[in-house]
């Protein structure tokens, strides 16, 4: 079954040009210099501290680290985090 849908998926992906993180279900993270981060397709909120943000994704986690985060927005697929944004880094699922 994982075949059938791996191979649909590339073919979608291929033949009717659709882009990958709407296939694969990605997250779209969009950084505007180091003071906004914008993530779409997150999969929701594990931890908030000021100066360390974790979001779950479908396959691990994006970790923000900086000073005087803020979460501006938080919706059920994008939230929108502001402050001194240091890194941005994606920690995949262990196992």
């Amino acid at each position: 079954m994982k075949r059938i849908r791996r191979a649909m998926n590339q073919w979608l992906t291929q033949q009717a040009q659709l882009p990958k993180d709407v296939i694969y279900d990605y997250p779209r993270m969009t950084l505007i210099g180091h003071i906004h981060l914008y993530i779409e397709n997150h999969k929701g909120l594990k931890q908030f501290q000021d100066h360390q943000i974790i979001v779950n994704q479908n396959d691990g986690q994006i970790i923000i680290v900086g000073k005087n985060l803020v979460i501006k927005n938080l919706l059920k697929q994008e939230i929108v985090i502001e402050g001194t944004i240091i890194s941005v880094t994606q920690k995949p699922l262990e196992g």
